[in-house]
């Protein structure tokens, strides 16, 4: 049985709605965290291109990547961990794992079966949440991976919430 039912949680995976790249975080993270989420692209892992400037480059260890200066070209982790969706990392401070997907990627059953699937690796490699939000309201997840009871779930009755024009979420509008 899926975690969660696409039709249950549809709107929280519509673009128009949430925009089409959400910002995924993991809050109270370390260098440690970082090199833990870069040990998943490995041989027999998630598939990943570590990209300096937008150029491939070769993987360095997580704490190199965060002493970069910080006029440095920007760096960037895209992992697939199934084919034709790609999560984005920017590894730019270390007590933040920040990071996106595009949800036209994530459609359907398949969709949500593979962010749960990403959120709940990471969650679990960490010993953390890791949360879902409308672009830039970090304030207001939307989705979430929660490490105490080991499973993806709504932040928000996904059937009657929607945003306000600074992308703030209303309270849920009354059924």
């Amino acid at each position: 049985m899926p975690e969660l039912l696409w039709n249950d949680v549809r709107n929280l995976f519509d673009p128009d709605l949430m925009g089409a790249l959400p910002d995924l975080t993991v809050p109270g993270t370390s260098a440690e965290d970082w090199q833990a989420v870069f040990d998943l692209v490995r041989p027999g892992g998630w598939d990943g291109e570590f990209r300096v400037g937008g150029a491939p480059a070769p993987l360095p260890s997580a704490a190199a990547v965060l002493s970069r200066p910080s006029d440095a070209d920007t760096a960037e982790l895209h992992v697939r961990p199934v084919p034709h969706v790609t999560f984005i990392f920017r590894p730019m401070t270390a007590d933040e794992i920040d990071f996106d997907v595009d949800l036209r990627e994530l459609q359907g059953q398949s969709g949500v079966d593979t962010l749960c699937g990403v959120l709940r690796t990471i969650g679990r490699r960490l010993g953390k949440p890791v949360t879902m939000s409308t672009g830039g309201n970090y304030a207001n997840p939307v989705l979430g991976y929660d490490p105490v009871a080991d499973r993806v779930r709504p932040l928000v009755d996904p059937e009657s919430f929607e945003l306000r024009p600074a992308g703030e979420l209303r309270e849920p509008r009354a059924r």
